[in-house]
């Protein structure tokens, strides 16, 4: 029998068969989550709240979201990335039921912001500890290809399967025996996630807070100031907030582009979204197996990097070459979605910049930027649409995909990755000057 045939052939497609039911677990999980993502708002509205109150709810779930982002790789250098999943899970559950019985009976919308707005914690948590887990046990080779795979189980729930339960479900029991439904998907998820998932590395602390020097509060503080000493992860971070930024923004004003200059329906554009969706997520687990074969930071800066600094300049001048011909626009929304998947690969990358026992500590920092893009996009469209217009943002944008196509390529290289022949930079040791340089690519 050939060594490959041996390998399961799971392992075969990049998914790490010890955890093959914890991307089940996350599928699940997120179509849950994702079920209220297109409807919240409007049904905040007619049980009473104003436009900017239901605003105001979701940038409150949205400031919490980024906090639960950090401690999911905080907690799970303390506890374990299975339990900090354990723990997202009952949040979620008791967070909505008491969003569902109690806040929106009573008609409270104090109790909204409180419950609904601290449930934006628990996600994070059952879904980037995961991740995490997915980078401490996966062999280095498959690392990129492990990420894709997430990255599909993550999107494919959140919004996409989740919008369309919601959109089947509604019209069978209602907007408000939806929310329950969504807790049921969840609940299947978390018991898959906690009992389902055997591998045992996930299932213990990464650091001894027992051992000299070592304590929770102390741990914690290291979540934080692992920035400093390792001043490589603040410029992972930095390309990771880029990856996402500008596709926030673009939903600022990409619907009126589209509906009032270019002439499409809001059908026809609410359809782009959905191709650029469901063709992002399939190339999510295509380009991490590409940036196991050529390169982590390869994939980076030049399909995720350079690839959507393209991207956002084809989306918005192409369709303005021949306005209303939906095939142009199709083109040009697919392609950007295509090029954000060439990011995939940083989620194994970010890690491999620190030892064994500020891994956490990494991937927190890597999903709290995740969860200041949501913030930052729209705000880059807020300070300089009236500014330089909304070609002056466009170009804003692309050129933020630039610099970070040049930050990954000059001091993103480790060891570890696939695509590198030549001894890398690392970052074993704190560091003892705060010059970055100093961990670039040592040429």
């Amino acid at each position: 029998m050939s060594t490959r045939s041996a390998i399961p052939r799971v392992e075969r497609m990049g998914i790490p068969r010890p955890l093959m039911w914890g991307y089940v677990a996350v599928l699940i999980f997120m179509i849950g989550d994702g079920v209220e993502s297109n409807y919240l708002e409007p049904y905040l509205a007619d049980w009473g709240f104003s436009s900017h109150s239901a605003g105001l709810v979701i940038s409150v779930y949205g400031a919490f979201v980024a906090l639960g982002s950090w401690l999911s790789g905080a907690l799970s250098n303390l506890w374990g990335p299975r339990r900090v999943m354990r723990l997202g899970a009952v949040l979620w559950l008791v967070l909505e039921i008491l969003f569902l019985g109690v806040a929106l009976p009573s008609g409270n919308q104090a109790l909204v912001y409180i419950f609904y707005g601290l449930r934006g914690i628990a996600y994070p948590l059952f879904a980037y500890a995961f991740l995490l887990w997915v980078q401490l046990t996966t062999r280095k080779e498959l690392r990129g290809s492990a990420a894709g795979w997430f990255w599909f189980a993550y999107s494919a729930g959140l919004p996409t399967i989740g919008s369309a339960v919601a959109a089947v479900s509604i019209p069978l029991i209602g907007a408000y025996g939806t929310f329950w439904l969504s807790c049921g998907l969840v609940a299947v998820g978390a018991l898959i996630g906690s009992f389902a998932v055997r591998e045992a590395r996930g299932a213990r602390p990464m650091v001894d807070i027992t051992a000299p020097g070592h304590s929770a509060r102390a741990e914690l503080l290291r979540g934080v100031s692992v920035l400093r000493r390792y001043p490589r992860i603040g410029i992972a971070a930095l390309v990771r907030m880029i990856n996402t930024t500008p596709y926030f923004g673009f939903f600022v004003f990409l619907p009126s582009f589209f509906t009032d200059r270019m002439g499409i329906s809001t059908s026809k554009y609410l359809a782009l979204v959905a191709f650029m969706g469901v063709i992002g997520i399939l190339a999510d687990p295509v380009f991490g197996r590409l940036s196991d074969r050529f390169g982590w930071r390869h994939t980076i800066a030049w399909a995720g990097g350079i690839g959507c600094s393209l991207g956002v300049l084809v989306l918005y001048w192409l369709p303005q070459l021949a306005p209303g011909n939906y095939a142009l626009a199709l083109v040009a929304t697919v392609l950007y979605g295509v090029m954000l998947a060439g990011y995939i690969p940083l989620s194994a990358l970010l890690p491999s910049l620190v030892p064994e026992q500020d891994k956490g500590n990494a991937m927190g920092i890597y999903s709290l930027a995740a969860g200041l893009s949501t913030f930052i996009g729209p705000l880059t469209y807020a300070m300089f649409d009236p500014l330089v217009g909304h070609t002056g943002v466009v170009v804003i944008y692309a050129a933020m995909y630039a610099v970070g196509a040049v930050l990954t390529w000059k001091y993103l290289r480790v060891d570890e990755d696939p695509g590198e022949r030549r001894p890398a930079p690392t970052d074993d040791r704190p560091v003892t000057s705060a010059a970055v340089p100093a961990h670039g690519s040592g040429a």
